[in-house]
């Protein structure tokens, strides 16, 4: 059975799954990346092997993407994330034509080229990080939450304010206003959400996205921005782990291409080694 590792090595999380030749994710793992990108990467392949229960020998090969993936010694090859998110998407979801990636500080529209998960275009955020999770994560602990208080904050929220602010030391600004003003710390957290969806379905019309639309990144696993996205856009919005109830699972898209794109990769030595 041929067990392929993706490790995405993110500005702010590194993400390591492993996969095998049916397509099922045998082990995920994923922590902070902080600033040793190469120590970070191999602690995550070392906890999936620990959690799948294999040895390094039995991981045939191993592809890095995320912005850290030239610091990860020991892969086989290394892609961009752009490619590595369009062919997790494509797996979990054949239909994909559009992706949104919210991620740690950077927030993407890509499209794809057809229903192969072959990247045809792509946009980025071009404002701060108010258009980004950092954004979302920065705010909670301001008022004094973790990033995993985020999702139970979120759901007693009764009135969103507007956060509006473009930029994240203006948009901070706005939200120390609504503390002093004694406004719900969940009402401000899913005014901060709705910003950041306004930025996204902007994003995405920028992309000329088209339908379906696949959501992924960290902040998904927070469904309460898939059901902003999916109030203002008119199209089949796909979230991954939705369907059984594993909304983490949209963290790791990318990671998870990147061991898709190794098992192709073996069936390719495989086809070359047959024909010599």
């Amino acid at each position: 059975m041929s067990i392929t590792a993706g490790i995405d090595v993110g500005s702010t999380y590194t993400k390591a799954i492993l996969l095998n030749g049916e397509g099922q994710i045998v082990a995920r793992h994923v922590q902070q990346t902080g600033f040793k990108l190469a120590e970070v990467a191999e602690r995550c392949f070392n906890e999936i092997m620990e959690k799948a229960g294999v040895q390094r020998s039995d991981v045939e090969y191993v592809i890095a993407t995320g912005f850290g993936r030239h610091q990860v010694s020991f892969k086989d090859l290394h892609v961009t994330d752009l490619t590595a998110s369009a062919r997790g998407a494509h797996m979990l979801f054949p239909g994909t034509r559009s992706i949104l990636d919210v991620g740690g500080q950077t927030m993407k529209a890509i499209r794809l080229e057809d229903t192969k998960g072959m990247v045809k275009s792509f946009r980025l955020n071009d404002k701060c990080a108010a258009g980004t999770g950092a954004f979302l994560e920065k705010t909670a602990r301001y008022m004094g939450y973790e990033t995993e208080d985020i999702g139970p904050l979120l759901s007693t929220s009764r009135s969103p304010v507007e956060i509006s602010g473009v930029c994240a030391v203006f948009a901070e600004s706005e939200v120390i206003n609504q503390l002093s003003l004694g406004t719900p710390p969940a009402d401000i957290m899913q005014g901060a959400i709705e910003s950041l969806t306004g930025r996204a379905v902007q994003l995405m019309k920028r992309a000329k996205a088209e339908s379906e639309f696949t959501l992924i990144g960290g902040i998904m696993r927070f469904n309460t921005m898939p059901a902003a996205v999916r109030e203002r856009v008119e199209a089949v919005v796909n979230l991954p782990g939705e369907e059984d109830n594993d909304l983490a699972i949209a963290q790791f898209v990318t990671a998870l291409g990147a061991a898709v794109l190794g098992q192709r990769r073996l069936e390719k030595l495989a086809q070359e080694a047959g024909a010599v």
